[in-house]
């Protein structure tokens, strides 16, 4: 009998395993044709974190404390195609952020969160069984453009044309299929289950 066809529950729903390939990405601050989901994307990475330690010295004993929690920026890859043009959605999003290119001495325009944050909207990470049920969703929190590498040409290179995307965000939830949902981050909220 195969590992995943067991059943631990003693439930007659047999599970898959979470497969890799099954996913979308929505960035719902852009319309588009389908929406805000970007049908087009390659890959994503999840969420990850870091606890950062503080050491506290007690006679000749080191102990260990957690203090601060970390989120670390995620990368997403996009196929560009032609409609809609990634390259000009993403210019689309950093103009909108507040960044506009010099023209004079008078040019004081600026960046902020809040224009960033709004310029890109909610950014929503799912990932789906066989049948397109949601098991895992993710909500990356305040989410916005960190950096943006737009690929490079090649004559001998007969490869799509991708876009990295590198997200930073102040934290993420996660919701699973049996409705459970949990808050990393967010006043609170933290770690509620």
């Amino acid at each position: 009998m195969a590992f995943w066809s067991q059943n631990f529950k003693n439930d007659t729903t047999l599970k898959d395993p979470k497969r890799k390939f099954r996913f979308t990405v929505e960035f719902q601050g852009i319309d588009g044709p389908g929406g805000a989901v970007l049908w087009y994307a390659k890959t994503a990475q999840k969420p990850q974190f870091e606890i950062e330690s503080t050491e506290h010295q007690y006679l000749n004993h080191t102990f260990y404390y957690p203090s601060n929690l970390k989120w670390s920026p995620l990368d997403i890859e996009v196929i560009d195609p032609v409609d809609p043009d990634v390259a000009a959605t993403v210019s689309d999003i950093i103009e909108a952020s507040g960044y506009a290119p010099p023209t004079d001495v008078n040019s004081l325009a600026t960046m902020s969160k809040a224009k960033s944050v709004g310029a890109l909207g909610t950014v929503i990470i799912t990932q789906f069984d066989s049948n397109g049920n949601p098991l895992e969703t993710w909500t990356l929190w305040n989410a916005w453009i960190a950096s943006v590498n737009y690929g490079d040409l090649a004559y001998g290179d007969t490869e799509l044309s991708t876009v990295q995307i590198s997200l930073a965000y102040d934290w993420a939830r996660i919701t699973t299929d049996n409705n459970s949902s949990a808050v990393i981050g967010g006043g609170s909220e933290f770690f509620k289950v």
